[in-house]
């Protein structure tokens, strides 16, 4: 019997199988020179399908060299067109010319190969592609039931992450550093598999990258030049759970149910996102009867069959849209937004109609919006996300509310500042926390609510070690410290003793600094009296105008004006003397006011 394999039965190792069954004993096979300078042409170009197929023809020559079968190599190499044009069918086309030179039978696990073959009416096996179970992998081995990943590479004992989502630790599952022959070995058994399991995808590959969607595992392969080494990580996810294991707000679920139709999942790596994508998924194709379809790259959301994940189309995202365009999802999961145009494919799909869920990393909730501001028109953005949700050690940490409104924003008082304002807003308690405007030319996302800096007891008990550290060094120092956070602090002390506290070359502080592990920054008690000091303003009406009058000596200096304790705006004293406002604006009219009431008017002095 003469048989002849083409590259795809090649790739999937199952050649060297076959040819050891009774039925093909003692077989003639032929390769085609075309196979072999494809095969070259891809592991030449770093992909691992062409490392396979070459290690796959070893396995040929020694079964050879055994005296178990005949192999013959026969045909032209083709050229570099040809190559080029392998996709199109030029290699294939060779190959079946080889199968009806040599009057053999064509195995192949290519069914259009198979289909066109038998057409031009050679005999042809089609071998089907099989159900690999993961664990007869032999990265299997390193996974239990609390595992989150693998992550192999030479010369390093094999590591994994461990537990749920805002409880993972990275723990050794090998005793000693693994070799590139074994990973090497892992990686060619990882791809062909992929190749033969009708449920798995080579997602992406390139010069020294690998990227392979096994089942429900994403799979990572890097190989020189573009790592320095030999690696496979192998993420998974470790539960599925519905939306009801969050215990969202009643208020919250109606949200999702009745008028999200932009929403941002957000959060750091690790934090749950996709976790709670695939819950929300679920919610909307179960729980709502709506039709619910994704766009990933690569395809690892474990979702129902009900929802249908789509990849980017001739690896054009853009081109996936337009199809789903055409399909008319109620909801589509975006998985996920890095690059511009990401977010501007998200846009678009949102602005005809079609409900998204994006998913976005970030570190905080308005990181998320922060990230579309400049691809989008920014007055567009209320109408392409309604609803950000922050998860955050798998849970939701914070909902926003995204909304449009015409204003003064917070922190302006003069009625012609009014403008499109984009208000974020606590969703369950409707706090505002961020406001964002334009600017002159500039966009504004300004915090609205932020919260007040709590000292915790270990930075109070840092501020005493500071303090102590320095009373060591300098004896007769007054000092007084304020911890800014757990690694930053600010040091008042007297004038005369910040050289001292410096040091030659900043030699002093660096050691205070080194000894603690608190950066600090020395500030002046004088300067800090000066900027505190407060003093009444003499206020008088000249004209269309309210003066705020100070001695001479202050011509260029700024002062913050404060209604009583209320910080009105700051302004800078003018050559005569003064500050002038308008008294048709409303800053007028509130100091105007302000006097009728007896209230004082206060200038502290800005120490800048």
């Amino acid at each position: 019997m003469k048989i002849v394999p083409d590259t795809s039965v090649i790739v999937d190792g199952r050649i060297t199988k076959i040819v050891q069954d009774q039925e093909f004993t003692g077989c003639e096979v032929i390769i085609p020179e075309a196979v072999i300078a494809e095969l070259e042409n891809q592991a030449n170009k770093g992909r691992e399908t062409g490392f396979n197929g070459l290690e796959e023809l070893k396995n040929l020559q020694k079964l050879y060299t055994d005296g178990k079968i005949s192999l013959m190599y026969v045909g032209r190499r083709p050229t570099l067109e040809e190559i080029s044009l392998a996709r199109g069918g030029e290699i294939d086309a060779m190959i079946r010319d080889t199968a009806g030179d040599h009057d053999a039978i064509l195995v192949t696990s290519d069914k259009v190969q198979k289909e066109v073959a038998e057409a031009q009416g050679l005999e042809a096996i089609y071998l089907k592609q099989e159900m690999v179970g993961y664990k007869d992998l032999e990265i299997g081995k390193y996974f239990d039931d609390d595992t989150m990943s693998i992550h192999l590479k030479e010369n390093v004992v094999p590591l994994a992450k461990k537990g749920t989502p805002g409880n993972i630790k990275l723990v050794k599952v090998g005793k000693k550093p693994l070799r590139r022959i074994e990973i090497e070995k892992m990686s060619r058994e990882i791809v062909e598999r992929a190749k033969s399991d009708f449920k798995s995808f080579v997602e992406i590959e390139m010069e020294g990258a690998t990227v392979i969607q096994f089942r429900e595992y994403r799979i990572s392969i890097a190989k020189p030049p573009f790592s320095d080494g030999m690696e496979i990580t192998v993420v998974r996810p470790v539960a599925r759970v519905s939306l009801e294991d969050y215990r969202l707000p009643d208020k919250l679920l109606e949200r999702l149910r009745d008028t999200a139709k932009g929403v941002l999942i957000a959060g750091p790596p690790g934090a749950g996102k996709t976790t709670f994508a695939q819950a929300a998924a679920d919610f909307y194709s179960k729980d709502l009867g709506a039709i619910v379809k994704t766009m990933e790259s690569p395809r690892d959301l474990q979702v129902g069959d009900d929802v249908t994940q789509y990849a980017p189309l001739e690896k054009d995202m853009g081109k996936t849209a337009d199809i789903l365009l055409l399909v008319r999802p109620d909801y589509t999961i975006y998985d996920e937004l890095r690059k511009t145009k990401d977010f501007r494919i998200f846009a678009d799909m949102r602005l005809a109609g079609v409900g998204m869920i994006g998913v976005v990393h970030a570190t905080r909730p308005i990181d998320a919006i922060q990230r579309i501001i400049g691809r989008v028109e920014l007055g567009m953005i209320p109408s392409i996300i309604d609803t950000t949700i922050f998860i955050h050690d798998g849970e939701v940490a914070a909902v926003y509310d995204v909304s449009l409104t015409v204003k003064v924003p917070t922190g302006m008082v003069e009625a012609d500042l009014s403008r499109p304002v984009i208000e974020i807003r606590d969703f369950l308690n409707g706090d505002l926390k961020h406001e964002i405007y334009t600017y002159g030319e500039q966009t504004i996302v300004m915090e609205v609510s932020p919260t007040k800096f709590q000292k915790t007891p270990i930075q109070k008990i840092a501020e005493r070690e500071i303090t102590q550290e320095i009373k060591r060094r300098i004896p007769q120092a007054t000092v007084d410290v304020d911890m800014k956070s757990d690694k930053r602090a600010t040091v008042w002390i007297d004038e005369k003793n910040i050289p001292k506290l410096i040091g030659k070359k900043g030699k002093t502080i660096d050691e205070v600094e080194k000894k603690l592990g608190i950066n600090i920054g020395v500030e002046s008690l004088q300067s800090r009296a000066r900027e505190e000091e407060v003093s009444s303003v003499d206020v008088e009406i000249a004209g269309n105008y309210v003066v705020l009058n100070f001695d001479k000596e202050f011509v260029g200096t700024p002062f913050d004006i404060l209604v009583d304790e209320d910080y009105l705006f700051t302004a800078t004293v003018g050559k005569k003397g003064n500050i002038k406002i308008k008294k048709d604006i409303e800053l007028a009219n509130i100091i105007l006011g302000a006097l009728k009431q007896n209230r004082p008017i206060l200038a502290r002095l800005r120490n800048e």
